[in-house]
């Protein structure tokens, strides 16, 4: 039998998926891998502990093993398949989850033809696309032209979710220039190490960007400062739930009154450079295998550096 998997980022775009006559079964993945502990082993009993454990802590989200589990287990028996199309995005949160998708068919020694349809770019638009942002005829055309990823591309997606899982991610900063089918994964992995405090003020390049929109615009609410973030975060991809938690931990920056946000003195010295606040703001979040405070973004080297508090 000639069955294609389709492996979609999320359950919104499976609902789309659906509706469009494309044959085909699916498998949902469901997880945030941008964010939190990872280890490199996906199909295994400890590494469901270690995201359940950080999705409830982090986020009070309590994950439904058997749903992941039901989901997974698609992928035990692929005999009526005869190829996989993932469906990802441009941002750093689909492309996470593809090479820890593309690492886990790896792990299962699963070895079919590999497609990727990856939305961003569209010709005569401005703003990049999500999968769910496209028309059904846009999506048959990204669909039509879907990429078949290479061996080298394998080896490469490997590659990228070992080191994410490991202890230095400068390692990254090779595959910034290395040519692949994944058009969008040099700005993903630039966005990522930007994503660390920097070396002088202590803000990534996220929470800079979101104090200079406070700043720089008539902010009447954090509900309303999330919308703006929601719009403008580049090649992040984050939801409301990584958003909200961002704006939350800096609002030391700025004053809440009835109808405005306004930066504080803080948040202006912040945006000058006067101190560096990444212990105030204290965002302890763990990347993969990294935590996000034993590291800063120097932007004269170009690279991670070890954060001096933590520099035994």
């Amino acid at each position: 039998m000639n069955t294609i998997l389709h492996i979609t980022n999320g359950n919104a775009f499976t609902n789309v998926l659906k509706e469009l006559e494309i044959k085909g079964d699916i498998l949902t993945w469901q997880e945030m891998l941008c964010e939190g502990p990872t280890i490199a082993h996906i199909d295994s009993e400890d590494f469901i502990k270690v995201r359940q454990q950080f999705l409830s802590d982090f986020y009070n989200i309590e994950i439904n093993v058997d749903e992941l589990k039901k989901e997974l287990n698609k992928l035990n028996d692929v005999s009526d398949y005869t190829e996989i199309v993932l469906w990802f995005e441009y941002d750093l949160f689909c492309h996470i989850n593809m090479l820890g998708v593309m690492s886990l068919l790896h792990q299962k020694g699963i070895n079919l033809p590999l497609y990727l349809v990856c939305s961003g770019r569209i010709e005569g638009e401005k703003n990049l696309k999500g999968l769910s942002e496209l028309t059904p005829q846009q999506l048959y055309k990204h669909y039509e032209e879907r990429i078949e990823l290479t061996d080298e591309d394998r080896d490469l997606a490997i590659s990228l979710w070992r080191t994410y899982c490991g202890k230095d991610h400068n390692l990254f900063k090779p595959y910034i220039v290395q040519k692949s089918s994944f058009k969008y994964l040099s700005n993903c992995l630039k966005a990522h190490l930007r994503r660390f405090p920097d070396s002088k003020t202590g803000l990534s390049v996220l929470e800079k960007n979101t104090l200079e929109i406070v700043r720089d615009n008539d902010i009447k609410s954090k509900h309303h400062l999330l919308g703006y973030v929601l719009n403008y975060q580049g090649y992040y991809g984050f939801g409301d739930l990584q958003l909200e938690r961002m704006i939350q931990q800096l609002s030391l920056f700025f004053d809440e009154q009835e109808d405005q946000l306004k930066l504080n003195r803080k948040g202006h010295e912040a945006l000058v450079k006067i101190h560096n606040f990444s212990i105030e703001i204290n965002n302890n979040m763990i990347y993969g295998g990294l935590n996000r405070l034993d590291y800063q973004f120097n932007k004269n080297e170009n690279k991670l550096v070890k954060t001096n508090i933590n520099v035994h």
